[in-house]
């Protein structure tokens, strides 16, 4: 069974391309259509102000035209004074500015000013030719109105609406895989201890025998441990998934009993050291789960110093914190990797879930409210992983 759901876990589609592909072209289309659409907009209405001003200067051409003092100018009049959105600059034959409208008032008695919003309406649009009976030529310049500039920011903004949209649909998709990621881990751990759970019974059973049958009392007691030990990690495996337990306990003889552990059970080439100024310093643990850090992380020290150097567990404290620093003398860890190895699923050995690491920092982090980082690594020297804890 437990095969089943390691199946299940490493077939999760952890990267749905078909899903990605699709977002990322129906984004694509969206985003162009956005953009020919406003573009087409911006074409026809920057059209529309053309034929406003090619009117206009029809109504200029017939004032100056039009001698009959007696004639009808309300029509010119009304196209003339209806401009009250496009900016523009009446231009003599010679360049001399004779008129302008829909320009700052106050900052259009600079003569510098309306030369530099000649320059600019030069630069936006084509001039309009008047001319009086061939005479007398003037020349209309005159810039998009300020609706028509807003429009440019048009499209930008729904870029913007589309890809936080997006990046929410992203992120509820995300933790969606991996709440359902954790639920697949969180049901194999449970499984792995249910299963444990049976054979243990069953050793427990086979040890009772041995002690009737006169074994000698040394190896029982060595069985009982590693019983012990599964049975520790049956209830480990059983705690994932829900929220642990925590107790006022003593780290020191909590992290010694790990350390103790690993120790009688690694390469006799390395020298193992546990160091604490004091004998009992309080904390809220879950003891089952803080041990498993500890032994997760002497695990990756005696790893990397392939069973041989020197590996140092050591205890300090202030008034608030505990600080607990396994340090090893094994190969380093490059400092881009530093912060990666606590991701799931990432592993610098040939065999390995890369899970170790990623649930030490979870335990600490999330069970514990306290920190797990790499203090300091040097490649080819060692590397020191620091356990920082709420004091009691």
């Amino acid at each position: 069974m437990i095969e089943n759901f390691i199946f299940v876990l490493m077939n999760f589609p952890t990267n749905n391309t078909l899903f990605k592909r699709i977002a990322i072209l129906i984004s694509f289309v969206i985003v162009s259509l956005i953009l020919w659409n406003t573009y087409t907009f911006f074409q026809k209405f920057k059209q529309e102000e053309r034929i406003k001003m090619e009117i206009l200067a029809s109504a200029l051409k017939e004032f100056a035209t039009n001698s009959d003092l007696n004639g009808n100018f309300d029509l010119p009049l009304k196209i003339i004074q209806n401009n009250n959105n496009i900016p523009m600059i009446l231009v003599g034959e010679h360049g001399e500015i004779s008129q302008f409208q829909n320009l700052d008032s106050v900052k259009s008695l600079d003569p510098e000013y309306l030369e530099n919003q000649l320059t600019k309406m030069k630069a936006e649009n084509k001039p309009i030719k008047v001319s009086y009976k061939g005479k007398n030529k003037q020349f209309i310049y005159y810039r998009n109105s300020d609706l028509l500039n807003k429009l440019t920011y048009y499209p930008i903004a729904l870029i913007l609406v589309l890809l936080l949209f997006l990046s929410v649909i992203y992120l509820f998709y995300n933790s969606t895989k991996i709440a359902e990621t954790n639920k697949l881990w969180t049901g194999m751990a449970k499984e792995t201890a249910h299963q444990i759970g049976t054979p243990l019974s069953s050793l427990l059973g086979w040890i009772a025998i041995l002690k009737m049958e006169k074994i000698e009392h040394q190896y029982l007691e060595e069985i009982e441990k590693d019983v012990s030990r599964l049975n520790t990690i049956a209830n480990r495996f059983s705690k994932i998934g829900s929220i642990p337990e925590l107790k006022k306990e003593n780290i020191i003889p909590i992290t010694k009993n790990a350390f103790d552990y690993l120790k009688l059970r690694s390469s006799k080439q390395i020298s193992f050291s546990f160091i604490s100024s004091q004998n009992e310093i309080d904390a809220y643990l879950n003891k089952e789960l803080y041990s498993w850090v500890i032994e997760n992380i002497i695990k990756n020290s005696i790893d990397a110093m392939s069973g041989k150097g020197e590996l140092t567990v050591k205890i300090e404290h202030t008034s608030k914190k505990i600080k607990v620093a396994i340090s090893d003398t094994g190969k380093g860890i490059p400092k881009n990797l530093h912060k990666l190895i606590f991701k799931p699923g990432f592993t610098t050995k040939k065999r390995g879930w890369g899970l170790g690491l990623s649930l030490s920092r979870r335990i600490v982090q999330d069970y514990h409210k306290g920190k797990i980082v790499v203090k300091k690594s040097e490649i080819g020297k060692g590397t020191t992983f620091e356990i920082s804890l709420n004091k009691v």
